[in-house]
């Protein structure tokens, strides 16, 4: 244990790494290595620089910012002045950008140069300014400001329709999320771990899990701002990764390098989390490399961590595990009861590290005893670890039957030459709606629909199966590799 009394604000985790061990690295990004010590004294003068700027508690700092030092100075900085960070998805359109800051109310935008022509704001600080050198000048030591139950980030949802909707997440959330994960046997993070975060830190899994369990361990963590294949793994291979926190699409180029059981001789731990990983992936990935490829299940909502595999006996393919110590959680029925062995239900959690609900005024947060429906529903199997079934609000309504469209992606999945499926409901004039599968086939593989319509109808009852199947290049994805399903539908309306 790095600290001797528990953190109350989240920046107090690089402080303690520092006392801790000054000297070690804390994150290593393209030949540039920044010492506990020094990533400390530029939070500190981020802090104060941020309150020269007029920034009080409570005020909203947009970070726009990729994968790079500057982020994690602009991101410890604003929480130690007492601030709520707010993460920006640099993928945004200016549309997009402007909705959250508008909503958020922010008053500051921390930013890149590619990135500045898009925000607006009173105050905008390009991190390659002059300003920004200013702003960081004076590095002396300064206490936080707040914690605990104070809201601490603000981060916009993608949601499957409409607008983002802020979640807030207070110091207390975030910490006990880190507190839990650091009670899996073995660790998820240790002090002496190699983190690869290529996961982007506006997203709630690259920035607690990944970024805050450095951070919480003293570990260090090797920083890169897209996601190449060579390059990643060369930097795996170059420092000694020994945790990989990552998303599927990323094991699946991954696993089709001739050099990645080399690269991943230093690996201790692989983590999967933001989308399924298809079982052949892990497959592959275990065969070439050695390694199990553990998989959990979470939301924003609950900062995020749930469940994961690594509370299971056995890893399973297509399994998101057991929840996490610390997190309770039931099967409910539409009534709210508890479904019967075997039957799918909605996933409800409780836990410390939930949420304070949306944006502004706490809005569908967790009910009075504490529990937040998720919208997933999900099934337990006879060794007590869970299965994702779908998201409630994607089920498919045929003919008043439901139709989950991860299940029938499943059985879609398992033919020869699919790379990759969404499935979606679409209007009938006879059933009210029927199923459509979109399909990204391999390199060279061919089929046709009646090919697809003919293997669900071996393994789904016949309301189950796609009426219509189309065949695209490509699938539009979140930024962390789920299939975006409210892009997918304005695309196929």
């Amino acid at each position: 244990m790095l600290r001797r009394v528990p953190a109350q604000n989240l920046s107090d985790l690089v402080r303690d790494a520092a006392a801790a061990t000054p000297d070690k690295a804390a994150l290593l990004f393209h030949g540039e290595t920044l010492t506990w010590a020094e990533l400390d004294a530029r939070v500190s003068a981020a802090a104060r620089g941020l309150q020269a700027l007029g920034a009080a508690p409570g005020d909203r700092v947009a970070i726009h910012l990729g994968n790079t030092p500057d982020f994690a100075v602009a991101y410890f900085g604003s929480l130690r002045a007492g601030c709520v960070a707010l993460p920006v998805n640099t993928s945004y359109t200016a549309d997009e950008v402007g909705h959250v800051l508008s909503d958020s109310g922010a008053s500051i935008v921390l930013t890149g140069v590619a990135t500045a022509s898009l925000v607006s704001a009173p105050t905008v600080v390009v991190t390659a300014s002059q300003q920004w050198r200013q702003l960081l000048a004076d590095r002396t030591a300064m206490a936080s400001v707040g914690g605990g139950e104070d809201l601490a980030v603000l981060l916009y949802t993608s949601g499957t329709s409409g607008r983002p909707k802020g979640a807030m997440l207070t110091h207390r959330a975030l910490l006990a999320n880190l507190e839990q994960a650091a009670q899996i046997d073995p660790p998820v993070v240790a002090s002496d771990d190699i983190v690869l975060l290529v996961l982007p830190l506006f997203h709630v899994f690259g920035l607690n899990a990944a970024l805050g369990s450095v951070a919480r361990h003293g570990a260090t963590g090797v920083l890169t701002e897209r996601f190449d294949p060579v390059e990643t793994l060369e930097l795996v291979r170059r420092h000694g990764v020994t945790n990989v926190v990552g998303a599927p699409p990323m094991y699946v180029a991954w696993s089709m390098l001739p050099d990645v059981g080399d690269a991943f001789s230093s690996v201790r731990l692989a983590l999967s989390g933001a989308a399924p990983l298809p079982p052949a992936v892990l497959h592959r990935v275990l065969d070439v490399t050695g390694h199990h490829v553990f998989e959990g299940y979470g939301l924003t909502e609950t900062a995020p961590v749930l469940t994961t595999t690594l509370m299971s006996e056995v890893a399973k393919a297509g399994s998101i595990g057991r929840p996490v110590p610390g997190v309770e959680l039931r099967l409910v029925d539409e009534r709210g009861s508890l479904v019967e062995e075997g039957d799918p239900g909605e996933i409800i959690v409780r836990g410390a590290n939930l949420f304070s609900g949306y944006w502004p005024d706490g809005a569908d947060g967790p009910d009075a005893d504490g529990w937040f429906a998720t919208g997933d529903v999900a099934v337990l199997d006879d060794d007590g670890d869970l299965h994702l079934v779908d998201r409630r609000r994607e089920l498919i309504l045929v003919s008043g039957f439901n139709v989950y469209p991860r299940e029938v992606e499943e059985v879609v999945a398992t033919l020869d030459g699919v790379l990759e499926v969404a499935v979606l409901g679409i209007p009938h004039p006879y059933t009210g709606e029927s199923v459509k599968a979109l399909i990204v086939l391999e390199p060279g593989a061919s089929m046709s629909a009646d090919d697809v319509i003919a293997h669900c109808a071996t393994s789904l009852a016949r309301f189950k199966c796609p009426t219509a199947v189309s065949f695209v290049d490509e699938l539009p994805h979140s930024a962390t590799g789920k299939v975006s399903k409210g892009r997918l539908r304005e695309l196929n309306p």
